[in-house]
Formats: structure tokens, sequence, C-alpha cells
């Protein structure tokens, strides 16, 4: 029972999650937004809105691969975003928006997340070689240590969650109140932004459960010992 839940949190979990937000995003990509303004436009109307005159906005290639980048203080929107006039390519835009102004404004979860990123790049690249090394080698301390480096890029996981869910909250409330979306649209934004959320979640929820298992398997290692 035990190895069914484990393999539905990492394998059906995150499918479920990539579906959803494929599939609201395709549903939402074709409504119109009511003020008619494409992704770009949004950005630029939210971005100045806030005093943000040295953000840029870019386009950029491939699908959903909409980001903000703090190092060069860039929002990128995907082609059909940047360009598009949609209700999801409003929301999605605003969404990167908001991770704009948590950086003008030292948003300190951002923060955190920013100084992890190395220790977590080390963490997710190293710890399985440390871990496998460890298991076959009989070695209990190479599979701690290797657990150490797993559950910093887990750590990165759960403080990703109230970066994108606060991101969320203030595109909700730039969008509103500079007129992009009216009425029922601001059902329709949330829902495009709650499914982009799930996939944060879904990736929190493997990395515990991918880390637990770890756990197990060190604790067995440690009573044969």
């Amino acid at each position: 029972m035990e190895i069914l839940i484990y393999f539905a949190i990492i394998i059906i979990i995150p499918l479920w999650a990539q579906m959803r937000v494929k599939r609201t995003y395709a549903k939402y990509s074709k409504v119109a937004s009511s003020s008619r303004m494409t992704g770009a436009e949004v950005a630029r109307n939210i971005l100045q809105a806030n005093g943000l005159y040295d953000v840029a906005v870019e386009e950029t290639r491939g699908y959903l691969s909409d980001h903000y980048d703090p190092r060069t203080k860039t929002v990128r929107l995907s082609s059909q975003n940047f360009h598009g006039h949609s209700v999801a390519a409003a929301s999605i835009a605003a969404h990167e928006v908001g991770h704009a102004i948590q950086d003008q404004q030292d948003y300190a979860f951002l923060r955190f997340r920013h100084s992890l990123v190395p220790v977590a790049n080390i963490g997710s690249n190293f710890s399985w070689i440390l871990i496998l090394i460890g298991m076959l080698s009989s070695m209990s301390g190479l599979v701690l240590l290797g657990i150490i480096f797993m559950a910093a890029a887990v750590l990165f996981q759960f403080v990703t969650l109230p970066v994108e869910f606060d991101a969320s909250n203030r595109a909700m409330d730039q969008v509103v109140a500079l007129g992009v979306i009216r009425n029922e649209e601001e059902r329709e934004t949330r829902k495009v932004l709650n499914a982009a959320a799930l996939t944060y979640v879904a990736a929190a929820a493997v990395a515990v459960a991918e880390l637990l298992r770890l756990i197990l398997i060190y604790t067995g290692m440690q009573r044969q010992d």
C-alpha cells in the first residue's frame, strides 16, 4: 500500500497538475479579456503603475516559458502570452510582474529563495551520486550526506510556494485595480493562477516523498549496522 501511495505522489500528482495547467491555459487562452490588452501591454502597464521603469519586457521562445529574471530585471513572456489578448495571457503576464514587484520591495521569501539557489543546485546534482555510492558500498554516512544535500533542494521547493502564491495575489490585485479584467473575468483569472500554482505544490509533494523514502532507507541501513 505504501509503495502505491509513493508512486501516486511522484508520478500521478505531477502529471495531473501538468494536465490541469495545460487544460486551463488552453481554455482561457481562447477567451479575450475585456481590455483587449496583450500580455506585453499588461506587463508594461503594471510595471509603470508601480514605478518599475527599469524592468524590461521581452518575448521569449517556448511554451509557457514565462518568467522574471531578477539578474537582468526582465519579465520574459512566451510568444503566445506576449502577443495574446486573452485572459490567460493577462494572468500570466501579471504573475511574472508580481515577481518584479517582490524584487522591488525586497520580499523576504524571494530573497531567501535566491540565496538557496546555489545550495539547491548542488543538492539536485550531487545528492543522488552520494546516495547511490553510499547504498552500493553500504556506507550509510554517504547516504546521510546525500540526504542532507537533497534536503536543501526540498527546502528550495517549499520556499518557492509562498513566493509563487504571493506573486499570484499581487497579480490579481493589479489586474483588478488597473481595469485589465472586469467582473466575471476575476473568477477566470483566478482559475489560471491557481492552476499554475498546482505545479509548484506537486513539485514540493514529490520532493518531500522522495526525501522521506531516502530517510527510511538510511534508517534501515543504520539498523543493519
